[in-house]
């Protein structure tokens, strides 16, 4: 009896640390890669094209890399909240033992979790968060998205290159509208420019008319505007048209995001002839786009067309992939940054590289005017700025 005890005993042992040895093992080919971004709340929509961005790159490229498995853990931050992105990366971190974190649709919740990642040495890939400072905050953080600055400058450089001496200035009052009036301000004056005014408008504002009649009577040869996504920017576009801006010759510049299918959809024929600077539209020619969109269609049963935050999560998985691939699966950060340098792909918007020496995104901005082509409206890509650099680096 007491032998058939001790040889149950080391039969129990032999399964115990079996287990153990197959769960470290299977843990070994797993990569877990931590999603921070808004799944529910105000920026819903944004989070679901950067989850349709990474569910497209998952379709076209598998989800496996070095011979381990890629683990998508989502969180989400219900909007710009800083403190809940922290605590999200902590627990992702501490208790889902996650290799890698990604995402963020708000500057503020990555700057607060870029603290996270720094003391954890984990490498962090931003999927948007356009502020400069962002990458400065810890050298285990890259971006794919761009900068307020990146595409900015260009849009005023091209204003001025084409005529344009007498600009009003119009931004939200936060810190990305802030951001691309500093710059725009910055780059056109010292061409010789002059910006007229420079207003800040509530975030909360749902009527411009008074914006635009004081814009109207001011009568600059264009208007540089910069406004949240979505709604605010179809309420303005409206207004512009209905006070007659275009008609008295006030040429409409705006940044990234007045390309995008909901705000083309929602504004209609108010969008024709505006200019924008951005470094994505749906519209835009070739074959890496056409393949992109195709398979993003599949992805979400042609419910939408993709945006620049789609784009720029699905290049996050291909940086991912890709400097994995280099380092043979090693998720360690310095590795992992190490790897980084040199990084440079081709991408639905263009080449994508990034910077050495500031990890930041390296790519070309688009001029582009909306047209309407078949009934549809469209982005036409009238100029172009290559391998544009964070100018605030």
């Amino acid at each position: 009896m007491q032998q058939l005890k001790r040889a149950l005993y080391g039969l129990a042992l032999s399964l115990m640390f079996g287990a153990a040895s197959g769960t470290a093992a299977a843990a070994d080919r797993t990569i877990r890669i931590g999603v921070i971004t808004s799944l529910t709340g105000v920026a819903a929509q944004s989070g679901e094209q950067m989850k349709a961005g990474i569910d497209t790159y998952l379709r076209l490229h598998g989800d496996t890399v070095a011979g381990k498995k890629l683990q998508l853990i989502y969180k989400d931050d219900t909007g710009p909240q800083a403190d809940v992105a922290k605590r999200l990366a902590t627990e992702l971190i501490s208790r889902d033992n996650v290799d890698i974190i990604t995402g963020f649709v708000f500057t503020p919740n990555a700057m607060a979790v870029a603290a996270v990642v720094d003391k954890a040495k984990k490498p962090m890939v931003v999927m948007n968060a356009a502020s400069s400072a962002v990458t400065t905050k810890s050298p285990f953080i890259t971006r794919t998205s761009y900068t307020i600055a990146q595409s900015v400058k260009p849009l005023a450089e091209w204003a001025y290159k084409t005529g344009s001496r007498r600009v009003f200035s119009i931004v939200s009052d936060y810190a990305p509208g802030l951001d691309a009036d500093t710059w725009f301000t910055k780059t056109f004056t010292a061409l010789g420019g002059t910006v007229t005014s420079s207003v800040r408008v509530p975030l909360t504002t749902v009527d411009y008319s008074a914006y635009l009649q004081r814009i109207k009577d001011e009568k600059p040869d264009a208007i540089h505007v910069f406004l949240p996504n979505g709604q605010p920017m179809v309420s303005f576009i409206k207004a512009y048209k209905e006070k007659g801006l275009d008609k008295a010759g006030i040429r409409f510049l705006g940044g990234e995001g007045w390309a995008d299918e909901d705000v083309l959809s929602m504004g209609g024929d108010s969008m024709l002839g505006i200019y924008t600077a951005g470094f994505y539209s749906f519209s835009r020619p070739g074959a890496d786009n056409a393949k992109f969109l195709e398979a993003f269609s599949q992805t979400v049963g042609g419910r939408f067309k993709p945006n620049f935050l789609s784009v720029s999560a699905y290049d996050a998985m291909a940086l991912i992939a890709k400097t994995l691939t280099k380092t043979g699966g090693n998720t360690d950060g310095t590795a992992f940054m190490n790897a980084v340098k040199g990084y440079s792909a081709p991408s639905p918007r263009g080449t994508v590289a990034i910077d050495d020496k500031t990890n930041d995104i390296v790519q070309t901005i688009y001029i582009r005017r909306i047209d309407k082509q078949n009934g549809k409206y469209v982005a036409t890509e009238i100029d172009r700025y290559d391998n544009v650099k964070d100018p605030a680096k």
